[in-house]
């Protein structure tokens, strides 16, 4: 039997066919449902992540006020428009674990518009009544955040475009488009809608309000000033691992399930959505379907400390001395014995101690789940996207837990360990002598500074907007480092690695 195309004609055979029976929507679509949320930049997190608990509060709890209006800004996003409009705006979530995997159909994406077809049809979107969220996953590179000022790159010649009276029916960036729909709600007597950011950075909703406030003081005060008063943008933690959909991934898909989808997501069973109880014209229900809402800042930020120091920290920590050492995914590091027992050393020796409590959480718990989460050999994670971009990743992922070990005197030796194999990792080359590429925007003057300084640190500690003088003044730390160092370039990761494990 040849698989079904997905759409919402073959719902019900979907549901029906096939070995492994398929959850799919039983909720009404299309003109039965409020479009609630404009979602600008639907990727594979998106559709793993928000498009799924909106998925499930339509489908357990009937809320019709919140389907999604997808937005394509980008011309690459015209693949995406093609594939979802030919599905009837209908896509296929495939969670993968050692147990197995499961396949289900979303529908909470009702509608899709691509913004280079028609630009005033995404800002009518934005300003119209129903609308009372805009989210986003536009990368951090979409929010013109300068890293060293933190201001607005208002010089950059799309955010000048936009700022152009002469542009304003035809915004080319984000908040172009956020301001033209929000100054029109103004005008309407509206509130402003909650523009609430699922990117996976620190601070992401204070990050997007003084980007927009910004853009908006340089096109008109008044605006900028009923934003302030008036908007929200929630900061939130958001986490689910998703890797890039494969050509193979698509025929597992039909193999398996007897579904032919042009885009699915592969993603683990695992999702977790932290966010701040900040919204200016109502929200949906969340918390009905497993999303954290918590009442400021400060809570988001204490589990976001523990997702970037346990998570992610943990992640880089495995991802360079890894690829260093000849593997190519993340759960071939885990089935390492020596690398497992390095990391839950690491995590509960290093960074625990470290971290502040949070109530009627269990951190054993959640470094259990990470582990795990590590270990899931379906994901097929690959070293490289654990890699890429280092330079942004590890003063935030690994920097900080070493520079309060410094403060408190405690055990930083794994960190340090792990710092080292970037540093080795940066000249591109594997213990085996196999070339590999450094994907990192900082490249040029990483590796410069690498082949200067040899097996000593101080030539790319002495990059200062990645290391601090903490670090650059304490001798144990420069020890420990330049030791783990020599030891990485002599002897390689496998022979050093025993050294860090007790």
């Amino acid at each position: 039997m040849a698989p079904l195309k997905l759409n919402s004609k073959n719902l019900s055979q979907i549901s029906a066919a096939g070995e492994a029976q398929v959850k799919v929507p039983t909720y009404q679509r299309d003109g039965a449902v409020k479009e609630g949320i404009v979602h600008i930049g639907v990727g594979g997190f998106h559709r793993a992540h928000l498009a799924v608990y909106i998925d499930q509060l339509m489908q357990k709890h009937g809320i019709t006020d919140y389907a999604i209006c997808g937005v394509g800004l980008q011309p690459f996003d015209a693949a995406m428009r093609d594939v979802l409009r030919s599905q009837d705006h209908l896509y296929t979530v495939i969670e993968r674990s050692a147990q197995g995997s499961s396949a289900h159909v979303i529908g909470s994406i009702n509608s899709y518009l691509f913004a280079p077809d028609d630009r005033e049809a995404v800002i009518a979107k934005m300003a119209h009544p129903d609308t009372h969220i805009v989210s986003l996953t536009i990368t951090e590179s979409g929010y013109y955040y300068n890293e060293n000022t933190h201001e607005l790159q208002n010089e950059h010649p799309d955010i000048q475009f936009d700022l152009d009276p002469a542009n304003k029916k035809a915004p080319r960036t984000t908040f172009g488009f956020l301001y033209a729909a929000l100054e029109r709600r103004h005008q309407q007597g509206l509130k402003p809608f909650t523009v609430m950011s699922c990117d996976n950075m620190q601070k992401n909703g204070s990050i997007s309000r003084h980007m927009l406030e910004s853009f908006a003081r340089l096109r008109n005060p008044e605006i900028a000033k009923w934003i302030t008063e008036q908007g929200a943008f929630p900061n939130a933690m958001v986490d689910r691992i998703t890797p890039q959909t494969s050509a193979t991934d698509k025929t597992a898909l039909a193999d398996d399930f007897d579904i032919e989808d042009a885009w699915p997501v592969v993603t683990e069973p695992f999702m977790q959505w932290v966010i701040e109880d900040q919204f200016s014209d109502g929200r949906p229900p969340l918390d009905k379907v497993g999303v954290q809402v918590v009442k400021n800042v400060h809570d988001v930020e204490q589990f976001e400390k523990y997702k970037l120091r346990l998570l992610n920290g943990s992640h880089s920590a495995l991802g360079y001395p890894g690829q260093l050492a000849g593997f190519k995914y993340v759960h071939q590091v885990m089935e390492d014995p020596l690398f497992r027992r390095f990391m839950w050393q690491m995590m509960q020796e290093e960074i625990k101690p470290l971290l502040p409590e949070i109530p009627a959480f269990n951190i054993d718990e959640y470094c259990n789940t990470l582990i795990e989460r590590f270990s899931n050999p379906t994901i097929m994670d690959q070293l490289p996207r654990i890699c890429l971009n280092a330079s942004g990743k590890i003063p935030q992922f690994i920097m900080p837990s070493i520079a309060e070990a410094i403060w408190v005197t405690g055990p930083f030796r794994r960190l340090c360990f792990s710092t080292a194999a970037w540093f080795c990792y940066i000249n591109g080359v594997d213990d085996s002598g196999k070339t590999f590429e450094v994907d990192d925007p900082m490249r040029e003057e990483l590796q410069a500074k690498a082949r200067a300084g040899g097996t000593n640190p101080a030539a790319l500690l002495s990059i200062k907007s990645l290391f601090g003088d903490d670090l650059r003044g304490d001798k144990r730390f420069i020890q420990e480092i330049t030791t783990a160092m020599e030891d990485i370039t002599r002897d390689g990761i496998m022979k050093t690695l025993p050294k860090y494990i007790d």
